[in-house]
């Protein structure tokens, strides 16, 4: 939450001529409502049986820049669909960074507690190791420019 990813998933889609889907967003499309509005009334295992069905759904379409939820790479069938599919990028930023982009945002359920900042250095104490395992590339996003962030991508999908 807050790394950047669709930020950069724009920019890049751009840099590549291709489309751009975020999934949170596919799922509110098609649902009609928010992901807070999703939480509240099915919680979060709900949510997360969504979230797989979108991302195994977009994972096969061919030519799309991608951004996944936080969440997405706690389910194994996602870390499949997404290694096996396509080039993953972990765009990696630090606890601090993290809160100061996401602790005022309301459509972020789980950081709706009384101590974001806390809640962040859970999450990410549990996914880091996650994200590192499932991404072909790990890009720093702390102090970076979109801009950057895209072009360390580009430079990263030219070498390979």
């Amino acid at each position: 939450m807050g790394a950047g990813k669709t930020s950069v998933g724009k920019q890049l889609a751009k840099a590549l001529k291709r489309d751009f889907l975020d999934s949170d967003k596919e799922i509110e499309d098609r649902t009609g409502v928010n992901i807070p509005t999703i939480f509240d009334i099915e919680g979060e295992t709900g949510f997360r049986s969504r979230e797989q069905q979108i991302i195994d759904e977009l994972t096969q379409y061919d030519h799309l820049v991608l951004a996944t939820g936080g969440g997405a790479v706690l389910n194994k069938d996602n870390q499949k669909a997404l290694q096996s599919r396509g080039t993953v990028f972990y765009l990696s930023a630090s606890i601090d960074q993290l809160y100061q982009r996401t602790h005022r945002d309301r459509n972020r359920p789980l950081l709706q507690t009384d101590n974001p900042k806390q809640k962040i250095s859970e999450l990410l104490a549990i996914r880091d190791p996650i994200y590192r395992s499932v991404a072909d590339f790990v890009i720093e996003t702390d102090g970076q420019s979109v801009r950057k962030v895209v072009d360390d991508i580009l430079l990263c999908l030219d070498e390979n």
